[in-house]
């Protein structure tokens, strides 16, 4: 397997657009984006566990009901969510692209993100999805431009790997930035792939992925209305079509996550107001179920957040957020190390206090990615958790987010 450039643009038969269309007021900003498969493509999504849906998740899944699409449009600046006649409008979105593409509009899937309950207009769409189609090329990072909200960076990555011996490609782009929480799905996510794989197998791939990766990232607490994880896999690598559970199906799963755990470590590191990517690493669990517990609680908690925005080597709310977890470990078995590319300092024993230099504890924890080491030693499994620290810029950025 191999890093590669492009995006959602490195796996062949997709181009990607995004551009301005008038639903930011700044004309300096892109906020609308589309995915196109010259060929239609196995599709598979994941969506918010929040009862507030946004509108366009509700036409996606009918959309979706026969496993195939072929263009994914998202806007960003406005959620659709909590509007009037909110499905309606995502579905006249949909004829539109479908009449300037020349597609059905149930092979597409729509998507958007932004302020909740703002009213919502199909003018910026009528001027944007002509823009759009004119611009369809190779741009990725454009896409990644159109859906972004609060983020302040673009995230996107790909990755080639072989199949039989034929070369597919998958990449994928990815907006967070705040209202990220456990359970799926919890951001945006546009993922393709050139592989060719059924429906069936695309969603049991996706939807087994997720439950180690983007239900593992949390940044403030709050899972959003509009969010979902999306993947495209159009067949034309030319490999035989993945359609059981074979050795092809775990390479491909091997691509898909690594794709997915680099969209998570940039969520997670662009949180709203971040200075530091925090990854907690659990193992020596009695079982999977434990290290996942314990890991989501630690990454969670507030006051770890706020610790490592300080550099401060406070091991005790670790073993705070470990304790009300819920999760049934031994306490007085529990390590506690926290590393960086500065090093590493051991700061808890077998659940109690061990002397550390404060000095080493604060350089280690200057540093922009921080690993959170916990050692339940009771056991074979592990787990990894995402998040960012807790700043002074994310209660500004959310105290004005709407006005």
């Amino acid at each position: 397997m191999k890093r590669i450039e492009g995006g959602v643009c490195a796996a062949k038969g997709f181009t990607a657009a995004g551009v301005h269309c008038g639903i930011r007021k700044n004309r300096t900003k892109r906020d609308i984006a589309l995915i196109y498969s010259e060929t239609m493509a196995a599709a598979a999504c994941v969506y918010t566990t929040n009862l507030v849906k946004g509108a366009p998740l509700a036409v996606t899944r009918r959309h979706l009901a026969d496993g195939y699409a072929q263009a994914i449009i998202c806007n960003s600046g406005n959620a659709n969510t909590c509007n009037t006649g909110g499905e309606q409008l995502a579905e006249q979105t949909c004829e539109l692209l479908a009449a300037e593409l020349g597609l059905k509009a149930n092979d597409i899937v729509v998507a958007s993100t932004g302020v909740i309950g703002l009213p919502m207009s199909i003018e910026p769409f009528k001027v944007g999805i002509p823009l759009l189609h004119k611009a369809l090329g190779d741009h990725s990072a454009e896409a990644a431009e159109g859906i972004m909200t609060t983020d302040t960076r673009l995230k996107e990555v790909a990755v080639s790997f072989e199949i039989g011996g034929t070369t597919c490609k998958i990449g994928g782009i990815a907006k967070g930035s705040g209202m990220i929480h456990p359970n799926m799905a919890t951001m945006l996510v546009f993922i393709t792939t050139d592989c060719a794989i059924s429906p069936a197998l695309l969603q049991k791939a996706l939807s087994g992925d997720i439950a180690n990766t983007f239900n593992m990232v949390s940044v403030d607490g709050d899972t959003s209305t509009n969010d979902m994880v999306c993947v495209l896999a159009n067949g034309m690598a030319g490999n035989a079509v993945i359609e059981t559970e074979n050795d092809d199906y775990r390479v491909f799963m091997k691509a898909l996550n690594t794709v997915t755990v680099e969209l998570c470590r940039r969520i997670a590191g662009d949180g709203e107001g971040a200075t530091k990517l925090l990854e907690c690493r659990v193992d020596g669990a009695n079982d999977l179920p434990t290290a996942k517990t314990v890991a989501k609680s630690v990454i969670c908690s507030s006051l770890t957040k706020a610790a490592m925005f300080g550099a401060d080597a406070n091991w005790g709310r670790v073993l705070c957020a470990i304790g009300y977890s819920g999760a049934a470990v031994d306490v007085g078995k529990i390590d506690v190390s926290f590393a960086s590319r500065a090093g590493q300092v051991d700061v808890c024993r077998s659940g109690e206090g061990i002397a550390f230099s404060e000095e080493l504890a604060k350089t280690v924890l200057s540093e922009s990615e921080i690993e959170i080491l916990v050692h339940l030693n009771d056991g074979p499994a592990g787990s990894t958790a995402w998040g960012c620290d807790l700043t002074y810029d994310y209660v500004k950025i959310n105290g004005d987010y709407r006005t």
